[in-house]
């Protein structure tokens, strides 16, 4: 309990300070420490800052005072013994000066860090969850969201920016998805308040968020490393990089045809359209007329609405679309998104649809690949239950055909750039714990990654200086197009790779092979993933997992005899029969298996391998029948029992 008396002379104290003193330089606090905080329970914490050299700091904070003195680059720090979850609670820092910080909660924090899947926000999975968003109030759930930001040369010591906000209806849109959910099922379990960190950053690899110490050990990234530091190579690089991608966008624009008629753009509804072909939507123009072709297509279709859509504000649905588009309605510009990978979700606005022959318009960039509208997504116009699907046939037409864009180096992902930018001014912050959710940028190189992975959990948890404190992960899920025929993965390598990081004391691993989407790296199924992660904070404090695991194979005549650990109450099948077992005889090809459950244990054979050496389960990108679980749901993670490196 706060004490009145203590702090009315507290307060007392810091006037007289204001009134007597002279003032040398203000006391700076980082962005960390601020209105809203959440401070790790049990444990001792740091408050720090910045003041002029050999300046006095006085920290007071329930009901006690901690004296210290700036070194003589003004850095000072207090160090606060462990403390019971609870608040909020009050916290001044005086000096010349005396700032005061307001609304302080005692609880777990925990670090949420990775690349798109991690930074995913709530906003992009609310058809999921839209009455969670409309109804989310918890105040003793706390987000700070780092500011984004790579430093190749030096590790930084604050943020630009960032504060705490807790979470209700209007701030959780920016939230994690992840990493809320996640704190939601902790908090309903504990009570205890809950401070989330989250500094994750789509499409980055996991050696930029390694410290150089770490980094030293795999000699091309520190190479690269030390390659950067070189200010006026980068910056050429750069130049010569933004100049060939704005003279790209400059010719495309230029030389579209959709925009070179005059007045009447192809946006137009009075456009001739009769010469244009058509196509079935959703679908890439690759396979429709238009291969290996890059830059402008346009798009357009002709379509009534019900009466109870007619001149009102309507929303549309695109899917997904590759790679960037622009959307007109009957003439009207009414949107646009940059890149491939978020929802088209646009809002056609009032008076704009009328009853009969109302026009679309897509205009597409694709900068590589295939471009065009991605399957298995809804394309539609929506206004309380009435739907008007816009699938099926659109006219197309060629605006401009581009060489594929040049790209460019991507320095913000160099080695250790993330760890400067978006760790090290974390590392006097105590937490609970870290939840991680990476791998998608490093599945190209997934021999790599199984050094790399393990190594940047040793690195992150020595930065941090608390010992071996809980890293949880998620294993990538399903994605990607199924395959007739089993195959070498690298998506199947990748999880592999994370699997073995188990090794690691107080690790867990969230299994999420029936989570993902064949058509998107950013699956919308965020609450179990979130939830599983829950799960393994309770779990033994060695080896945290939340799903069967591979322990060991045998061979007796043709039948191979596979034994797992984790695995609850038992072994099941989701389903009729198991699927996504290989096996494999001396070639070392695999071919599809039958497979069964006795006594919890699996029994793969093949009438085609007499002789059998190996099995592999849920081999490939997107295994999407797996479906060996526990009898508590969790999905077996996939696995081989063999190393070998051909297809």
């Amino acid at each position: 309990m706060r004490s009145t008396v203590f702090y009315r002379l507290s307060w007392l104290f810091c006037f007289c300070m204001l009134l007597v003193g002279t003032t040398h330089g203000k006391v700076i606090l980082p962005k960390l420490v601020s209105d809203g905080m959440v401070l790790q329970q049990k444990s001792p914490v740091k408050i720090w800052g910045w003041a002029s050299a050999n300046e006095d700091v006085k920290v007071l904070f329930i009901n006690k005072e901690y004296l210290t003195k700036a070194d003589e680059n003004g850095e000072w720090v207090v160090i606060i013994p462990e403390m019971q979850a609870g608040g909020p609670f009050d916290l001044y820092v005086v000096s010349h000066d005396t700032i005061k910080v307001k609304d302080i909660l005692i609880g777990d924090v925990w670090l949420c860090s990775g690349q798109s899947n991690m930074d995913l926000p709530m906003r992009r999975v609310q058809p999921l969850y839209h009455d969670e968003i409309k109804s989310a109030h918890n105040p003793n759930i706390r987000y700070f969201a780092v500011p984004r930001a790579s430093d190749l040369l030096k590790q930084k010591n604050d943020f630009s920016n960032g504060q705490w906000v807790s979470v209700n209806c209007e701030t959780i849109e920016d939230f994690s998805a992840v990493a809320y959910f996640f704190a939601k099922s902790v908090y309903e379990k504990t009570n205890i308040p809950i401070g989330l960190i989250q500094s994750s950053y789509g499409g980055s690899p996991v050696e930029t968020w390694m410290s150089e110490n770490y980094i030293r050990q795999f000699p091309k990234h520190y190479n690269e490393t030390v390659r950067c530091r070189d200010t006026v190579m980068v910056s050429k690089v750069l130049k010569e990089a933004e100049e060939k991608s704005s003279n790209w966008y400059n010719s495309l624009y230029a030389n579209d045809l959709g925009y070179k008629t005059g007045d009447v753009g192809w946006f137009n509804p009075d456009v001739d359209c009769s010469d244009w072909n058509i196509m079935n939507i959703p679908g890439y123009w690759n396979d429709n007329g238009l291969p290996d072709t890059h830059g402008v297509v346009w798009y357009r279709k002709l379509f009534d609405v019900p009466n109870s859509m007619v001149g009102k504000s309507v929303k549309l649905n695109l899917g997904r679309i590759v790679d960037s588009d622009s959307v007109f309605f009957n003439g009207k510009f009414v949107g646009s998104v940059g890149y491939q990978y978020p929802p088209r979700w646009y809002t056609i606005p009032e008076g704009i649809l009328k009853k009969e022959k109302n026009t679309i318009v897509v205009r597409i960039i694709n900068t590589g690949g295939n471009g065009g509208f991605v399957p298995d997504y809804p394309y539609e116009l929506t206004f309380n239950n009435d739907t008007v699907n816009l699938k099926g046939q659109w006219k197309f037409k060629l605006g401009v055909s581009m060489p594929t864009h040049p790209g460019g180096e991507n320095f913000k992902f160099k080695p250790t750039g993330l760890f400067n930018g978006m760790i090290h001014p974390l590392l006097k912050y105590n937490i609970k714990g870290i939840i991680w959710y990476q791998g998608e940028s490093n599945v190209g190189r997934p021999d790599e990654y199984a050094d790399l992975f393990p190594a940047f959990i040793k690195d992150i948890r020595s930065q941090f200086g608390q010992g071996d404190i809980p890293f949880l992960f998620v294993q990538l899920p399903n994605y990607g197009k199924s395959r007739e025929l089993p195959y070498n993965s690298y998506w199947a390598l990748t999880r592999e790779s994370q699997l073995r990081a188990l090794s690691l004391p107080n690790t867990g691993m969230a299994i999420t092979i029936d989570l993902g989407m064949w058509n998107d790296i950013h699956p919308l199924k965020k609450r179990e993933v979130g939830e599983r992660l829950a799960m393994l904070i309770n779990n033994d404090e060695t080896k945290l997992s939340s799903g069967p695991l591979y322990k060991s194979m045998s061979v007796k005549n043709d039948r191979v005899i596979i034994e797992f650990d984790n695995i609850g109450g038992g072994l099941v099948i989701k389903g009729e029969e198991l699927k996504e077992f290989a096996i494999a005889g001396d070639d070392k090809q695999f071919v599809w298996a039958n497979a069964k459950i006795e006594k919890n244990k699996v029994i793969v054979w093949s009438d085609k391998i007499k002789k059998p050496i190996a099995v592999r389960y849920a081999w490939s990108d997107n295994p999407d029948n797996a479906n060996l679980i526990s009898k508590e749901g969790m999905p077996a993670s996939p696995f081989r029992t063999d190393n070998w490196t051909a297809k």
